[in-house]
């Protein structure tokens, strides 16, 4: 008995202090946890009425109801600085997100937020939403106002710099960042996007000081050496970008980009084993399959044989059709351009009829088959986009361009080039020592 007395007066107590939560903050989200403090009394109250004690289950949620949960909401208020409106919050929405309910997770967030405009974990629930609606204004605004509220998590910085980014104000997001590292040089992923916008902005220099310095910290990073690899690229300094590619392909004998563009500056030397060995690997990605086999047919024409040229080129034209245009307008590919298969709406452009009827009708068909190979290419090119960085893509291009330069000097300016390149290491190794 007086086990029960005790247990009502701390139940109805607890309660009456949850209730009046409930009034002074206006705050309709404490109703749960009174629906689930008067189940636990209802279990009690059947228990009186039937004057036999229940089952231990019955029992253990009784107490947990009324008892527990209540208890344990009002310690985590009063000294853990939780906010159960804001925990239920972030409950709900979190579940209608995943139910893609995205309409009704946002409008929570705006009703909570008219009410609790301060809450910091809210705002930046708020920013991260809008984010991925690409609201990047709206994004900027609220990731502000989360820093306004708290500006001791660097993350938030970071956020920020990010969707500047990508509402190209660059020049606020590099200073966020260089401020950033400058405190914390070790942040590997701060160094990433800071590189990214120097590489957008074309300032290769500052995207290699960047990275060596954060090679520092993470010696065995290699998408940084990966990066240094790639601005040498553009500043065309092939012999650094080959060893800081060869570093990342040693780190990372899965990652392809590295040794299709080992393969590219190879062919640039004038060194075809090593360029042929190098795209052979590459292969092994799908997304740069048709680039790779394309080089390949380039190699076996400089070595003379004709027919591997060929079937190198047949491939690479049916997994990437353009590789046909590229492979017209090249004059090495002059003895294999007659052997080589062209594509589909090659084919169709050069069809002629006839009869007039013929004519137009075959004219419309054209036009359906553009059509349709213009949303193939279209698709493919979206997936080729997802899996390529523009960076990337980039750097592929001007490799390629580069290599049609060299393919037009002979062999006493290659000489020539590689001279130079072996001075400067001489010089540069000199000057280490």
């Amino acid at each position: 008995m007086i086990e029960k007395i005790i247990f009502n007066v701390v139940a109805i107590a607890l309660f009456t202090i949850i209730f009046l939560k409930l009034i002074r903050k206006n705050d309709t989200s404490y109703i749960i946890i009174l629906a689930i403090e008067l189940i636990g009394m209802i279990i009690n109250f059947i228990e009186l009425f039937i004057a036999k004690r229940l089952p231990i289950f019955w029992i253990i949620i009784m107490y947990l109801f009324s008892i527990v949960i209540p208890l344990l909401l009002i310690w985590m208020e009063k000294f853990k600085n939780i906010n159960f409106s804001e925990l239920f919050c972030l409950a709900m929405t979190t579940i209608l997100e995943k139910l893609d309910k995205h309409d009704e997770a946002k409008n929570m967030i705006i009703n909570y937020l008219n009410k609790n405009k301060n809450s910091y974990r809210i705002n930046k629930l708020l920013a991260n939403v809008y984010e991925k609606e690409e609201n990047y204004e709206a994004a900027i605004s609220a990731y502000r106002k989360v820093l306004d509220l708290n500006r001791k998590d660097i993350e938030n910085y970071y956020n920020l710099a990010v969707v500047l980014n990508k509402n190209k104000e660059n020049e606020e997001a590099t200073s966020i960042l260089q401020d950033i590292l400058r405190q914390k040089p070790e942040e590997e992923k701060y160094t990433t996007l800071l590189c990214d916008i120097y590489f957008e902005q074309e300032k290769y220099k500052e995207a290699v000081s960047i990275c060596m310095t954060a090679l520092r910290y993470h010696p065995g990073s290699y998408d940084l050496y990966y990066n240094v690899g790639m601005a040498y690229t553009l500043l065309n300094d092939f012999q650094h970008a080959k060893e800081f590619y060869e570093k990342a392909a040693e780190l990372n004998s899965l990652a392809y980009n590295a040794k299709l563009n080992l393969g590219q500056i190879a062919l640039l030397c004038g060194d075809l084993d090593e360029a042929e060995k190098f795209f052979r690997e590459s292969i092994k990605k799908d997304d740069l399959e048709a680039g790779s086999y394309y080089y390949l047919s380039q190699i076996a024409l400089l070595k003379g044989d004709e027919d591997k040229a060929k079937n190198y080129m047949n491939i690479a034209v049916e997994l990437e059709p353009k590789n046909y245009k590229y492979m017209q307008k090249d004059p090495v590919f002059m003895p294999i351009r007659e052997k080589v298969v062209p594509p589909q709406e090659h084919i169709d452009e050069q069809v002629e009829t006839i009869s007039e009827k013929t004519k137009s009708e075959q004219i419309k068909e054209d036009r359906k088959i553009d059509k349709e190979n213009k949303n193939s290419n279209k698709d493919k090119d979206e997936k080729r986009k997802q899996k390529l960085s523009m960076r990337e893509k980039k750097v592929s291009e001007h490799l390629a361009k580069t290599c049609i330069l060299v393919q037009n000097l002979d062999q006493k300016d290659l000489n020539k080039i590689r001279g130079i390149q072996e001075k400067q290491i001489n010089e540069e190794e000199k000057q280490k020592e």
